[in-house]
């Protein structure tokens, strides 16, 4: 696997010569069903509270810190299982969401 890595930090979305044909079939089940109804779940929830975030901003002029970081987490776990969902990379994810932190290089 080739992946570059900086003070901790792992590059997410790197080519992979090697593929795993078992792999294949496992992320079937694996990621298209497990991570995919969990992804669903998560996203309708997080979609309510952008609903509710929005409610916030326009009746207090301010962001809710609590709906901020639950639509934050799901947007950090879309990115981290993406590079599995859509075979670039046979390591997998966790099914549930772990705290991941996602940079942009300036």
């Amino acid at each position: 696997m080739v992946e570059e890595k900086t003070d901790g930090l792992k590059q997410l979305f790197v080519y992979e010569h090697d593929a795993s044909r078992l792999e294949l079939f496992v992320r079937i089940v694996y990621g298209w069903i497990c991570i995919g109804i969990v992804l669903v779940v998560y996203g309708i929830i997080a979609e309510i509270c952008m609903l509710i975030q929005w409610f916030v901003i326009l009746i207090l002029g301010r962001r809710s810190e609590g709906l901020s970081n639950f639509i934050k987490g799901y947007l950090d776990y879309f990115v981290h299982v993406l590079s599995y969902y859509y075979f670039m990379t046979d390591d997998r994810p966790g099914i549930l969401p772990t705290p991941v932190r996602i940079y942009e290089k300036r």
